[in-house]
């Protein structure tokens, strides 16, 4: 279990993971709207990655400094 020391370390409480843009134009804009009004920051990316792609170091830091990770498909 991570230390309460880890979490505080912790740039966003979720990082969202989804695929499409219906997918961000319907129910995640309103989970991510759902989420600001609680205050929960949340990692939306913005770029839209085709399968195989490799995954940028930006976006790994996101998931690495993010409390968990949500994962709609």
């Amino acid at each position: 279990m991570a230390s309460s020391s880890s979490f505080s370390s912790c740039r966003y409480d979720v990082f969202l993971s989804f695929r499409g843009e219906d997918t961000r134009d319907n129910f995640l804009s309103h989970l991510v709207e759902a989420l600001r009004q609680k205050k929960i920051k949340s990692f939306i990316d913005n770029e839209e990655l085709s399968r195989g792609d490799g995954i940028s170091p930006s976006l790994l830091k996101a998931i690495k400094e993010s409390k968990i990770s949500v994962i709609i498909f």
